[in-house]
């Protein structure tokens, strides 16, 4: 965990999430959360740590998802160096894109 974002306001909102109960609450919380470019930005994020946990080129990932190489190299840092939470969420998922 980094401590830096570590908070109160942090822990509640965390909370938030963890009593979401479906995908369509989810849907209406993170909707009323996020912008639409933030919500798509994070799902492409996550969608490129699924792909190069799957072992896909940097190309293939910025072709299918149109994510840029900066943000493909940010991910992968976060795979390599990160607290492996993208892991522990994509073991749990069983996810391939």
């Amino acid at each position: 965990m980094n401590k830096k974002i570590k908070s109160d306001a942090i822990d509640h909102l965390f909370e938030a999430i963890l009593s979401l109960q479906s995908k369509e609450e989810c849907y209406d919380f993170f909707e009323d959360l996020c912008t639409v470019n933030e919500l798509l930005s994070l799902s492409q994020r996550f969608e490129v740590a699924s792909m190069l946990k799957n072992h896909k080129t940097y190309l293939e990932i910025a072709e299918k998802t149109g994510a840029s190489t900066a943000t493909i190299s940010r991910v992968n840092r976060s795979l390599t160096y990160g607290n492996d939470g993208y892991q522990i969420v994509l073991e749990r998922l069983g996810k391939s894109f």
